[in-house]
């Protein structure tokens, strides 16, 4: 009986490591065996040798858990946040780039069915501009972060994916280096994002969104549209609460599923709805949720649906609600 158990033990992890690939228990291998394990699934697409040397000898970066840990979304206030990227200089310069680019933003624009200012929004706040990409090495950041037990699934998969990039040629292996958590490029696309959404807009038979402008808007744009953007219609509004309310009784029944920034919304209630309950905001009949403030606030941020898209791109309020603030100021 005592043998059967332990075969039936054996039998169970077997299959879930055939599942997962034991990425889940990252925290328990050793770092070494995890890039021998990460090597074999990514030789399984492909992957040629000369790009899987990159793993060999590769040792973690400490710096990069760190950062993990402290991440700004995370402990920073709302409007600590957004004083810190919603600024002047931002904003004039996104508006230097529309006065100097109009035509061609707007061809991109219209192409994807989005709005311009939305496109230098998250350019401005990604990479400020293209002029800040990050030095950290791509693969040796995502290597970092899949095994490290917090989310060693999704790090690991984005790892791999990486490596596809190498081997597809879009970039050298000495020049792969971006943000301390794998994002890359002038719009800081994750491994993953890029595979889907970067764009050859000029038709030059690349994909660059390092150092080419326009396939950078255009993968911005296509990220936008491809999760359902809906031109003109903005992202939401700022309002002032002249009263105290009860959130938690406006929690939606079912959480939106697929980002965690969703935890904090309210259900949808009309424009009217929202000022009969104390909400300093224009009579109307549009939706929108809002994002719950901390206790004691009196500000607060309405959100509509392209807040959505927003937060696809980078799944936090905080973030999200910037990306909107800077669009705001822009002028078309």
């Amino acid at each position: 009986m005592l043998l059967r158990r332990s075969f039936c033990w054996v039998l169970a992890l077997n299959i879930i490591c055939s599942f997962f690939s034991c990425w889940a228990m990252a925290d328990n291998q050793p770092f070494a065996q995890y890039l021998a394990d990460v090597k074999k699934s990514a030789a399984g697409k492909g992957v040629g040798e000369q790009v899987l040397v990159m793993l060999d000898n590769l040792k973690p970066d400490p710096r990069v858990l760190k950062f993990d840990r402290k991440q700004p979304e995370f402990t920073q206030t709302f409007e600590q946040y957004l004083q810190a990227r919603v600024t002047k200089y931002r904003i004039d310069t996104a508006n230097k780039y529309y006065a100097d680019h109009a035509v061609k933003l707007e061809e991109i624009a219209n192409t994807y069915s989005v709005d311009a200012e939305y496109i230098l929004s998250f350019w401005g706040l990604e990479s400020n501009f293209g002029q800040y990409q990050g030095k950290y090495s791509i693969v040796r950041s995502l290597a970092t972060l899949g095994h490290d037990p917090r989310r060693a699934k999704f790090f690991t998969k984005e790892l791999i994916n990486a490596l596809v990039i190498l081997d597809q040629g879009h970039i050298a292996a000495d020049k792969f280096v971006g943000g301390w958590a794998g994002a890359m490029g002038q719009n800081q696309f994750m491994p993953s994002s890029f595979l889907v959404y970067a764009e050859d807009f000029d038709g030059d038979g690349k994909k660059n969104i390092w150092s080419n402008q326009v396939d950078v808007w255009a993968s911005i744009a296509n990220y936008l549209s491809t999760n359902g953007w809906h031109k003109g219609q903005g992202w939401g509004l700022a309002v002032a609460l002249t009263e105290e309310i009860e959130f938690e009784s406006l929690r939606p029944a079912k959480v939106r599923k697929g980002c965690r920034a969703y935890r904090h919304h309210t259900g949808r209630l009309s424009l009217d709805e929202w000022r009969n309950m104390g909400v300093d905001v224009a009579p109307g009949s549009e939706k929108y949720a809002m994002v719950i403030p901390a206790k004691g606030e009196t500000k607060a941020y309405l959100v509509g649906r392209n807040f959505g898209g927003i937060l696809a791109y980078n799944c936090a309020n905080k973030y999200a609600v910037s990306i909107g603030l800077l669009a705001d100021q822009i002028k078309r």
